[in-house]
């Protein structure tokens, strides 16, 4: 039974879809104004998790994330390159795919354009100003949000401390200072559509709205984004939404926290800002993943060099492991598990029972990965042992990690890396000496290898070798 943190409701609530056995999943995605930075990659990298999760669970999940490819950021950045807004869409929106595919991120199964859904957008906001909702104001429509008696029901605060609390551009034709603008008049330069309020862009917050809707329909599982969204980007998407349709939006909300740098918050104006693109030229894209996995995807995250260079190592057990059983597998033989056997073999039953329960109770990835790295160490116990050991032993575990891997997305694709390359050859190169009985050589490549934190060692089944720490 999944449970999963609703920010609507304030507590922890069962999964309970629309229709059974299936899963809607609409994600606020990228505004494609320029490369997404780490903050950005938490928020899709959970809900890439999220999805794999679902589906592991028996779900059929349907994911949605938009770009959002007309707003004010767009149409600023384009005109300080020189281009296009579509021109600047197409750059970042295949920038975006080719940072994300690094990350391990799956495409979603629908990835709609805001520019893409100008009639459903319209139609949205036809129905708003039918129903009293909305006013047009010389070309601009706005959502007047004291016709919604709800407003504020996901951020938790009524409206007048909303008002309060936020920086409103004054605009003395609106009917409240909160009222948001659903439909901008056509400015000199911009991109435009014909309207019934004539020619203009759709604000941002019913963008989502309509793309949402137009995919899942008018009433959905699960609507997720960054903490940074709650206000006033969802409550305005409820408001709409709702307002237009007279039905619930959707039943579960979904919020990433925040991450900071070194304790501080990320922004442009401390300078501390670290878009992905530049960090994967330095850092293994799955290390980056690991560490944005290795939090509740409630809680705040800091980021700091060192712990991105904690996940690297977190990863190269897990890979030493991996490789170390699949070395082993074409060499042993299966045969009658021993009572050390039997154990690690309820070992990994418990541990997959245990990853589901942490899993199921608000999709708690940091506990999951403390999982495999609990049954890691037993496995590793169970490598070095001198009797040896059995096919249909290591054959579990390593379908179970392959299964972890699935959800985690940890993997590399390029299959056996460069250094497990170089290393089997000098394991080779090794194995040659010692028939030749050159000892010297032998003790050089060992201790080559020692120095960079490999260690090798010799088993009946053969040479395994493993990292460690402090060589």
């Amino acid at each position: 039974m999944i449970k999963l943190y609703n920010t609507l409701t304030g507590k922890k609530e069962t999964l309970a879809p629309v229709q059974e056995g299936k899963v809607g999943i609409y994600a606020c995605g990228p505004t494609v104004y320029d490369y997404f930075h780490i903050g950005n990659a938490r928020v899709f990298i959970t809900f890439d998790v999220l999805r794999r999760y679902l589906a592991y669970r028996g779900y059929t999940v349907t994911f949605v994330q938009n770009y959002t490819d007309i707003d004010d950021k767009m149409i600023r950045r384009a005109a300080e390159l020189g281009i296009t807004v579509d021109e600047l869409a197409e750059r970042f929106i295949r920038a975006y795919e080719e940072d994300a595919a690094a990350l391990g991120i799956r495409l979603p199964d629908q990835q709609p354009r805001a520019t893409r859904h100008i009639p459903q957008i319209i139609a949205i906001i036809q129905e708003l100003v039918e129903r009293g909702m909305a006013y047009a104001v010389d070309g601009d429509v706005y959502f007047h949000v004291q016709s919604f008696p709800s407003y504020g029901k996901l951020s938790h605060q009524p409206l007048q401390e909303l008002a309060a609390g936020a920086r409103v551009e004054v605009d003395p034709r609106k009917r409240h200072p909160m009222d948001f603008a659903l439909w901008k008049k056509e400015k000199a330069g911009e991109s435009a559509w014909e309207s019934p309020w004539g020619r203009g862009r759709p604000g941002w917050h019913i963008e989502c709205s309509a793309m949402s809707m137009h995919y899942l329909g008018e009433t959905f599982d699960i609507h997720a984004g960054g903490q940074d969204l709650i206000f006033p980007h969802h409550e305005n998407e409820i408001a709409q939404s709702e307002g237009a349709t007279g039905k619930p939006f959707a039943r579960c909300w979904m919020h990433v926290g925040y991450l900071n740098i070194n304790q501080e918050k990320m922004s442009k104006s401390l300078g501390n800002v670290l878009n992905v693109r530049e960090m994967r030229r330095k850092a293994d894209p799955r290390a980056i993943r690991f560490f944005l996995l290795s939090a509740h995807y409630r809680s705040p995250l800091n980021f700091t060099p060192e712990q991105l260079k904690q996940s690297e190592k977190a990863l190269e057990r897990l890979d030493t492991l991996l490789y170390n059983i699949q070395e082993r597998l074409p060499r042993v033989s299966p045969g009658q598990a021993d009572t050390e056997e039997a154990a690690l073999l309820d070992l990994l039953a418990a541990s997959r029972e245990r990853f589901v329960a942490v899993m199921d109770d608000d999709f708690n990835t940091a506990e999951g990965i403390a999982v495999l790295f609990e049954l890691a160490r037993e496995a590793n116990i169970y490598l070095n042992r001198p009797q040896g050991q059995k096919e249909n032993v290591l054959r579990p575990l390593l379908d179970f990690y392959r299964e972890m891997d699935d959800i985690f997305g940890f993997a590399r694709d390029e299959g056996v890396t460069p250094l497990e390359q170089e290393i089997a050859a000098l394991i080779t190169r090794r194995d040659e000496a010692r028939r030749r009985k050159d000892w010297a050589e032998a003790d050089a490549i060992r201790g080559a290898l020692r120095e960079r934190g490999i260690i090798l060692e010799d088993t009946p089944g053969g040479v395994r070798w493993r990292v460690v720490d402090n060589p």
